[in-house]
C-alpha cells in the first residue's frame, strides 16, 4: 500500500501555485494596437526565445518534486489494525549469584537456573503475541531491562544478554561489589509497580521469579507489596528450587579445572506467599524445568482486557525518487537561465 509520511508539507504546493502564477502572468505584456500590421517587419522565433521560459517551468517543477520528497512516499508491506485481548505484564527476574546453580539441569550439569528460566521465559513470551511484556532484573540492585512492549523479538534479545553478575576482588582479597551478588526483592517489586503505574491496560500483573531471601536494597518487600496492592497489580511469585538444600554450583579445583561444589542455598517461601495473596495473585514452587513450564502456563490463564493496535511491521521509503531529480530540474533550471542571461541580445 502507498502511503505519504508526512502528508502535511504537500501544503507548500499552495505557495508554489503562487508562485507559478506570478511568474508567468508577469510574461503577459499590455499593446497599442497599430493599424498598418503590413509596415511591421515580420518576427520569427528564436530558439533563444522558445528556451527562455523553460528556465522558469524547470525551477517549479524541481521545487514541486522536494515537496513530494518532504511528504516521504512510501510503500507500506504490512499494515494491520489488531484488536486483541491482552494483559500486560512485568517479569522481574532474579539474577544474584544463587541463580548460577545447576539443579534444573539434572543430566548434564550445564544449564544454570538462570539459563532455564529465560528459556522458559521465551517460550512464555512466544504464545503471548498480543501482551504488553516488560522485563527487570534484579540483584542486590533493580534494573529496568526493557519497558512495556510489544516488540517481543526486542525483549527476548534484551533478555539474552542478562547474566549473573560476576565478582570483582580487590588487593586484600575481598569482592568490590559483593552487593551485586544479594537480592533485592524490594526494589524490583517496586520498580515493576512504578512500570506499570500507567500502563493504560486493564489487568496488570508482576511474575516475581527468585531463588532467594530479600538481604538489600531501600525499600521493604512488605512496602513494596502495598503499593502493589493500592495500584491494584497482582503479583504471582515463582519460588525456584528448594529452601535449605544443598544445589550444585560450577566451580574450579585447586589446579584450576571445572568442578562441581555444592552450597546451601535459602528461599523465604513465606514472603513470597504473603506477597502474591496480599495482592490476589498465587505462589508457585518449582524444582525443575517442567515445573516451571507448569506455573508459566497458569499464569498465561489470566483475566484479559481488550486493546487496539496498529501494525506497521515493515515499509519502504521513496523520497530519493522525487529529491534527486528535483534536484537536476533545479540546477538545470537555475544553469539555463544563467547562460541566457549571458549571451547578448
Amino acid at each position: 500500500m502507498f502511503r505519504l509520511g508526512n502528508p502535511i508539507y504537500l501544503l507548500l504546493l499552495i505557495p508554489l501555485g503562487v508562485a507559478a502564477w506570478w511568474v508567468f502572468r508577469r510574461r503577459v505584456r499590455q499593446a497599442l494596437l497599430f493599424a498598418p500590421m503590413h509596415r511591421i517587419p515580420a518576427s520569427h522565433a528564436t530558439w533563444r526565445t522558445r528556451l527562455r521560459p523553460l528556465a522558469p517551468l524547470l525551477f517549479l517543477a524541481g521545487a514541486a518534486l522536494f515537496v513530494f520528497a518532504l511528504a516521504r512516499p512510501q510503500t507500506v508491506f504490512s499494515r494491520s489494525l489488531r484488536r486483541a485481548d491482552a494483559i500486560a505484564i512485568q517479569m522481574v527476574v532474579d539474577c544474584s549469584g544463587s541463580m548460577a546453580a545447576l539443579d534444573f539441569d539434572t543430566q548434564e550439569l550445564k544449564r544454570t537456573r538462570l539459563d532455564v528460566v529465560k528459556e522458559t521465559f521465551t517460550r512464555f513470551v512466544d504464545q503471548r503475541p498480543g501482551d504488553l511484556v516488560g522485563l527487570i532484573t534484579f540483584g542486590g540492585y533493580a534494573s529496568s531491562r526493557v519497558p512495556l512492549t510489544l516488540d517481543h523479538q526486542a525483549l527476548e534479545h534484551s533478555l539474552r544478554g542478562v547474566e549473573i553478575p560476576k565478582l570483582v576482588y580487590g588487593a586484600d582479597g575481598q569482592a568490590v561489589n559483593a552487593e551485586e551478588d544479594m537480592t533485592a526483592i524490594g526494589d524490583a517489586l517496586a520498580t515493576a509497580c512504578a512500570r506499570l503505574d500507567k500502563a493504560g491496560v486493564k489487568s496488570r500483573i508482576i511474575v516475581l521469579l527468585t531463588d532467594g531471601v530479600s538481604n538489600t536494597g531501600i525499600i521493604k518487600p512488605e512496602d513494596a507489596t502495598k503499593a502493589a496492592k493500592t495500584l491494584g497489580i497482582k503479583v504471582y511469585t515463582i519460588g525456584v528450587g528448594s529452601n535449605a538444600a544443598e544445589a550444585p554450583f560450577l566451580a574450579r579445583d585447586m589446579f584450576g579445572r571445572p568442578a562441581i561444589a555444592h552450597a546451601m542455598v535459602e528461599m523465604d517461601e513465606e514472603m513470597l506467599k504473603r506477597i502474591a495473596n496480599e495482592t490476589g495473585g498465587q505462589y508457585f514452587n518449582v524444582t525443575d524445568p517442567k515445573g516451571l513450564t507448569r506455573a508459566m502456563d497458569a499464569i498465561g490463564k489470566l483475566e484479559k482486557t481488550t486493546i487496539n493496535t496498529e501494525l506497521y511491521n515493515q515499509y519502504d521509503e521513496h523520497f530519493a525518487l522525487f529529491l534527486l531529480p528535483g534536484l537536476a530540474l533545479v540546477v538545470l533550471g537555475a544553469g539555463l537561465n544563467s547562460w541566457l542571461g549571458k549571451l547578448p541580445i
